[in-house]
């Protein structure tokens, strides 16, 4: 007997190959999701193009029937699949063990309409016991979890297709809406309107270092003559001033700098006394082991991983047999994880070290949706990363993971915590002071794992910080006295890792989409992420204004966690999805009638306006081509153009003013070009300034060049005027090919150039002076980086090379024309050669749509750089429509992978030019 296994990508299925008989069994992988709803209108059938709903991909006018497609990238694939399924007797589905998994299943099955026995195969970890047995125990499909999928997959259309076009017309093209997507913009946006409104309050207190013996210690003052001092939480956050009922002098001292400096001069020769000493002992207990969301929060801490990449990462390692499932929401741990860690704890690390009983650490996040087992290592041995040489990132995350699994089975830490209480000065100046000490007495399971922290001035838990041996009646000397000044800090930004935990808290979403989710507000301009921070756009808080007015259920924290409960109830049989689809769309207050209303009802100057106390008379709006300042001065508007990377919170009113004065400064006219006979205009854009040949467009479009960043808009004269705009600059040949070397400016700065080549000055660099041989020790160089830094043989099946060369963003593999990026972390000489197949064949997956959308790109190498210098309209780009299309099957149906299909939204269409 033959069979055919499907799984979903070539790296598990390389894996799971090596367990089974090579002759009884053949493994194929369907590359995720076989079909979709159509993602664009040449994918809708033609018999359904003329109704109504066929943009949506889903029938709401009969039971919400998704129209499902293979998408043009899949069509080869399951020609494969059909082709394998002719020559064997039984077809094992193994694909994830959750919704997506079970819907995957579910689409090939609709799409290979399979004549032999069909059984479903389910595992947690892919190693051969784990198979062998999956192997035995074959189940049914899911019905309930694949209605589940279809239902969420259905939700997240209606939404993006139905609102997205809406946020089209009242804000900007290309904006896109989206059930979890939204309410993370939400969050990051009330975040920094928390920020916009934050008045910083200044305090002051005091602090000492004292010695014993030979020890130093430090101290800090809390009261003086028997009032607290006031610190941060004692202020309003949007006053900075003391809050309500909290009276200075009497509930806190408020101390000024002269205050703080007069007390300390005093103290300083005061004498000092151990008024207390109290210690009692700690104990710390270890974190449960790894969940989806827990493992891309630590993991943003403790290794600097977006989310995503996280993500992918978790994925490789356990398609590689290494961990187990890593979408998953149960920190339960399984018997022979739980033995495997105590006997590594007993070889690592000693007995004492061993928690007494097992340690059980079961247990569900709020929402839990797909409890298999918490992320461990795979297997029984708990071999080390070491022990499998694991390398760079892979080996970091899989260190992490083994870890935080072990140590939930060690004993617990304990620590000695000591806090002395210290008076100084006399009876009518008393001062107390506080001094606190950490003793580590037995650092169980810190020996191998401490959770991180978001703040990252917090010291490690693990780390002894004793103080000497304090007695009451005491006298330490006094080595220094110093008065410090303290500002209240606004509330932090979300990072990845704490965005997470109020997404999971809340119960938003489930944890394997987080990574999607963050990426696509991140992608569609929503978010940017800076040093770690998650920094809305003004865009985001347009966009959120609309959905706050006309949508605010969908926004809403409460009612976007009970949908995700709903989906549970589906999931578990216990709801039905049409009733609650239904509801949601056409009910009293259904998507469908608030997205109608909207037209009429949403003022799109409002919900683009943007105010702050902070910004004086001044307003942000966001128009179709960006943020600009606005200010009215004697009835004259006067706007400038934001720079695109401002944070709203740290848009400051002196900010605007230089903003909107230089947008509207007069244009500077530096001379007559004399061999053109053309004015030279110092013009300011809102790229920056720049100069410009000619003050008119009436023989073309005028010369532009922007000016270098070490020469400011006061520097220039005619002599460099002239200079910039007679570049590109021939520095002489090429010694090799006798081609010129030229310096210019370009969209990224100053280059030179041969051939096609393109090197990048550097800040010691001066375009208009760079010589020939500095031109060309760059180059060679750049040169260099186009050397493949290994070539890795050749391709299976087109015979041509497969190359990693290094490139503007890292490395990356090189086959053809499809280029592929390492992932973070992975150095060009641990890439195996499977690894390298699967990413040039995701990447060639993914091509022909981006492809598409290059094509109408002009090259920045063939493009003369110059800066953009107002809004004018470009020519509208053809779009194709969104489409839906293909005909109902079977009983049971679902949707597609990868989970975050919470972020479409319909191609804009383009609009026909009236004549």
């Amino acid at each position: 007997m033959k069979r055919l296994v499907v799984v979903e990508s070539p790296t598990k299925a390389r894996t799971i190959r090596r367990f089974l008989p090579e002759g009884e069994f053949r493994v194929e992988a369907s590359m995720g999701h076989v079909r979709d709803l159509p993602a664009s209108a040449d994918q809708i059938p033609e018999h359904l193009k003329d109704k109504d709903w066929a943009r949506l991909g889903v029938n709401v006018d009969d039971g919400f029937q998704p129209i499902y497609v293979v998408p043009p990238d899949k069509r080869k694939v399951v020609k494969e699949l059909k082709a394998a399924l002719k020559d064997v007797d039984e077809l094992y589905i193994a694909t994830d063990e959750d919704r997506e998994g079970e819907s995957i299943g579910w689409h090939l099955l609709q799409v290979l309409e399979p004549k032999v026995p069909v059984r479903r195969m389910v595992f947690h970890e892919i190693t051969r016991e784990a198979i062998l047995d999956a192997l035995e125990h074959t189940r049914e499909m899911d019905n309930n979890l694949i209605d589940a999928q279809e239902t969420r997959r259905v939700l997240d259309r209606l939404v993006g297709y139905s609102i997205s076009p809406l946020l089209w017309k009242k804000i900007a093209p290309k904006l896109s809406a989206g059930r979890v997507q939204s309410v993370a913009v939400r969050l990051i946006v009330l975040r920094e309107k928390e920020r916009m409104l934050f008045v910083p309050a200044t305090y002051w207190d005091i602090k000492a270092s004292l010695r014993k013996d030979t020890k130093t210690f430090d101290a800090v003052m809390t009261h003086h003559q028997g009032v607290r001092l006031a610190s941060g939480k004692d202020f309003d956050d949007e006053t900075g001033k003391l809050k309500e009922g909290v009276i200075a002098g009497k509930d806190v001292l408020l101390m000024t700098g002269a205050d703080s400096r007069a007390l300390a001069t005093r103290l300083a020769g005061a004498p000092w006394r151990v008024a207390q000493v109290e210690e009692k002992l700690s104990i710390r207990k270890p974190a449960p082991p790894f969940i989806t969301s827990t493992l891309q929060q630590e993991a943003s801490r403790k290794l600097k991983l977006s989310a995503r990449d996280t993500m992918r990462v978790a994925q490789q390692l356990y398609e590689q047999g290494y961990i187990t499932y890593m979408r998953t929401d149960s920190t339960q741990l399984s018997g022979e994880a739980i033995d495997a860690s105590r006997r590594a704890i007993t070889q690592r690390y000693g007995k004492e070290y061993l928690y007494p009983t097992v340690r059980l650490t079961g247990g569900k996040v709020r929402n839990a949706q797909e409890a298999h087992e918490a992320i461990r290592p795979a297997g029984s041995a708990m071999k080390t990363r070491d022990e499998l040489g694991l390398k760079g990132v892979e080996g970091a995350l899989y260190d992490l993971i083994w870890k935080r699994t072990v140590a939930t089975q060690m004993a617990d830490a304990r620590l000695r915590m000591v806090t002395a209480r210290i008076e100084a000065g006399t009876p009518d100046d008393l001062a107390i002071f506080r001094a606190s000490g950490k003793t580590i007495e037995f650092p169980g399971f810190f020996r191998a794992y401490v959770e991180g922290s978001d703040d990252p001035e917090a010291a490690l838990e693990d780390q002894d910080q004793p103080l000497p041996d304090l007695k009451e009646g005491d006298t330490p000397e006094c080595r220094k006295v110093e008065a410090e000044g303290h500002e209240t800090k606004p509330p932090a930004r979300y990072t990845e890792a704490s965005l997470i935990k109020k997404l999971e808290d809340e119960g938003i979403g489930r944890p394997s989409t987080y990574a999607t989710i963050i990426d696509t507000i991140i992608g569609r301009g929503y978010v940017s992420r800076k040093n770690n921070q998650l920094i809305p756009t003004f865009t985001a808080f347009a966009t959120n204004a609309v959905l706050e007015q006309q949508f605010d259920q969908l926004v809403n924290v409460g009612f976007t966690a009970r949908m995700e409960e709903e989906l549970d109830n589906i999931a578990a049989g216990s709801a039905k999805s049409l009733p609650y689809l239904k509801t949601f769309y056409q009910g009293k207050m259904g998507l469908e009638g608030l997205v109608e209303g909207g037209l009429d009802r949403i003022d799109a100057r409002s919900v683009s306006t943007v105010t702050s106390p902070h910004w004086g008379e001044y307003v942000v709006r966001v128009g179709r081509y960006g943020p600009y300042a606005e200010r009215e001065v004697s009835g004259e508007r006067l706007t400038a153009s934001l720079p695109a990377d401002v944070a709203p919170a740290d848009l400051t009113l002196e900010m605007l003013e230089s903003i909107v004065a230089q947008g509207n400064e007069e244009d500077r006219v530096l001379g007559v070009d004399p061999t053109a006979n053309e004015p030279i205009l110092l013009r300011n854009g809102p790229y920056g300034v720049y100069l410009q040949l000619g003050d008119d467009e009436k023989n073309g479009k005028p010369k532009r060049i922007s000016l270098p960043k070490h020469i400011t808009p006061e520097e220039v004269d005619m002599e460099i005027a002239l200079a910039l705009l007679a570049l590109p600059r021939e520095l002489g040949k090429h010694p090799g090919t006798q081609q010129p070397v030229l310096a210019h400016i370009g969209r990224y700065g100053p280059y030179v150039q041969h051939g096609r080549v393109y090197a990048s000055l550097t800040e010691e660099d001066d375009v208009l002076f760079v010589e020939l041989d500095r031109a060309l020790e760059l180059i060679l160089k750049k040169e260099g980086k186009s050397q493949a830094l290994r070539v890795m043989g050749n391709h299976p099946e087109s015979g041509e090379p497969i190359e990693i060369l290094d490139g503007r963003y890292g490395p990356y593999v090189k086959h053809q024309k499809v280029n592929a990026s390492l992932p973070k972390g992975t150095a060009p000489e641990s890439l195996t050669m499977e690894q390298a197949l699967e990413l040039l064949a995701s990447r060639a997956g993914s091509k022909k749509g981006s492809a598409k959308k290059a094509g109408g790109r002009k090259s920045a190498a063939t493009k003369t750089a110059a800066p953009k210098t107002g809004a004018k309209k470009a020519p509208a780009k053809k779009a194709a429509a969104p489409q839906t299309a293909t005909k109902k099957t079977a009983a049971k149906k679902t949707t597609p992978k990868k989970a975050s299909d919470d972020a479409e939204a319909p191609k804009p269409v383009a609009r026909r030019k009236k004549s």
